[in-house]
């Protein structure tokens, strides 16, 4: 059954004119007679208005021929509500003495200096997370800098090898 045939059986389910059902639904009559006769396909707004007034009716059924037209009437039937269990507290999960350390950086012995503390370490992972490298920037021989005369520099941004920097603001 297309979409037009389903509009049709709604005006059947309806018990209303064709006339009727487009007063129903606030819609050009002519409209209802392009749809039933094949000539036009409903809009998505036409749709909408239908379902407004036939709340009834089911979503699936409408647009995609699927299932009953009219939605069930029985209740549901009544299913015991399961308690959620609760959660284990996320913090409780951590270990404190050597969060952010892996088991490789741990099972790594360092010969000649046994006296880093998994705190050093742990500073060391951070200060490397936050910095990054920076790229030579060599132009090649194609390449052109064009300099505007009426721009200025508004900052100058130094990054250090140990991931420090300064930043310089006119």
């Amino acid at each position: 059954m297309n979409l037009n045939d389903r509009i049709t059986s709604i005006i059947k389910y309806s018990e209303l004119s064709s006339s009727e059902f487009a007063d129903e639904i606030e819609v050009q009559r002519s409209n209802i007679s392009h749809i039933t006769s094949g000539r036009n396909k409903p809009s998505l707004d036409f749709l909408i208005k239908i379902k407004e007034r036939f709340p009834e009716l089911q979503w699936d059924w409408l647009i995609n021929g699927v299932g009953e037209m009219i939605i069930s009437s029985e209740p549901e039937p009544i299913t015991e509500k399961v308690k959620p269990t609760s959660l284990p507290d996320l913090f409780s999960l951590i270990d404190d003495q050597n969060f952010g350390i892996t088991e490789s950086e741990d099972s790594v012995a360092k010969p000649d200096a046994p006296e880093i503390k998994i705190h050093e370490r742990r500073i060391e992972k951070e200060i490397s997370r936050d910095s990054q490298r920076l790229e030579q920037y060599e132009p090649s021989k194609n390449s052109q800098v064009i300099v505007n005369q009426s721009s200025k520099v508004k900052r100058i941004v130094l990054f250090y090898e140990d991931g420090k920097f300064e930043s310089f603001e006119q």
